[in-house]
């Protein structure tokens, strides 16, 4: 049995998140769901956005599954997302850009994955106000930059990708992406060393570049690797290209946790009228399963999900529809059931 903490949070979060814990139920594995609290209306109630039980439970818990959150205004602090991150030692943000069928998109044939450093850079939250104004100091470590370009060769190789395009901008940013771009290329030469038959191939590009091309030609990208910044804002993008960020899953990975988000944020506007797409909550749980080393139940959602979007009976207005988020999970639990 599998114990995962469960962070439902604000505004569509519950939501989407009882959407994909329905299907999930019907799984041939066992879970224990451990709900645990997170975001603005806990902050309204008890005065924190994290409590330190929510910390301690995904901690002790197999997978963390967390839903959206509203950002408290004027906060001081981390908001809780970014502060859970640090707790857990997530390093690794994986953000999938992949087309499904179905769904009206830029590029019907896209899968490229985007691998954020998740620790340091801009998010490091080391700010201060000045006479003129604000400086926020960019931090970015040896340590850092060595480990997450690690994790994208190893995910690379994982998934049978031929190349490694490590995005920076040390053109400008000399020093701080100089230590990125480096400890890029010497991971580069040991993945090379170790076995040239791998046949990895690594390229380079400036940020605003790899912005206009993964416009332009996203074909000539399978894995980009980016501090934490560029890659929020890469990830996003790419999500435009395939439908939007109700398609976009993400997995946040450590040493000894993982947490599994959508992209998309709160969305209060639409919070409560159930039609918010849970395609992307879906997409991170089967996320989560790989993590578990479920792969064969991980492919099994995920191609639920397909027959659904291919179908085109159940689906959210966002997806050119007219159900219920409930509607559209129940349509993936059915398939998934069944197979």
């Amino acid at each position: 049995m599998y114990t995962i903490t469960v962070i439902p949070g604000d505004g569509i979060g519950p939501e989407v998140m009882e959407a994909t814990l329905n299907i999930l139920r019907a799984s041939d594995l066992e879970f224990d769901f451990q709900e645990a609290r997170a975001g603005y209306v806990c902050f309204q109630d008890t005065g924190t956005t994290l409590p330190d039980e929510t910390i301690e439970m995904a901690k002790n818990s197999d997978a963390t599954l967390f839903g959206a959150v509203t950002s408290v205004p004027d906060q001081k602090t981390a908001g809780s997302i970014l502060a859970l991150r640090k707790a857990l030692g997530l390093y690794a943000n994986l953000r999938p850009i992949k087309s499904y069928p179905g769904v009206e998109a830029v590029y019907n044939d896209l899968d490229i994955l985007i691998i954020r450093e998740n620790s340091e850079g801009l998010y490091s939250e080391i700010e201060e106000y000045t006479e003129e104004g604000a400086t926020a100091l960019r931090v970015i470590t040896r340590k850092a930059s060595d480990r997450i370009s690690r994790v994208a060769f190893e995910e690379a190789l994982k998934r049978g990708k031929t190349r490694v395009t490590a995005v920076h901008k040390a053109n400008v940013l000399r020093k701080t992406d100089g230590v990125f771009r480096e400890a890029f290329w010497k991971v580069a030469k040991e993945y090379k060393d170790i076995d040239a038959s791998k046949g990895i191939e690594t390229d380079e590009f400036y940020v605003d570049a790899a912005a206009m091309f993964l416009v332009t030609d996203p074909h000539r990208f399978q894995v980009l690797v980016t501090t934490n910044l560029f890659g929020d804002i890469l990830s996003d993008e790419g999500a435009g290209l395939v439908g939007g960020l109700g398609m976009a899953p993400s997995a946040n990975i450590g040493d000894n946790n993982g947490l599994f988000e959508p992209v998309h944020g709160s969305a209060p506007d639409i919070a409560g009228t159930s039609v918010a797409n849970p395609a992307a909550m879906i997409l991170s749980a089967c996320l989560m399963l790989q993590f578990l080393g479920e792969h064969q139940e991980a492919f099994k959602l995920e191609q639920a999900l397909i027959n659904v979007l291919k179908q085109g009976t159940f689906l959210t207005p966002d997806l050119g529809g007219a159900s219920t988020t409930m509607e559209m999970a129940q349509a993936v639990r059915k398939i998934f059931e069944e197979s």
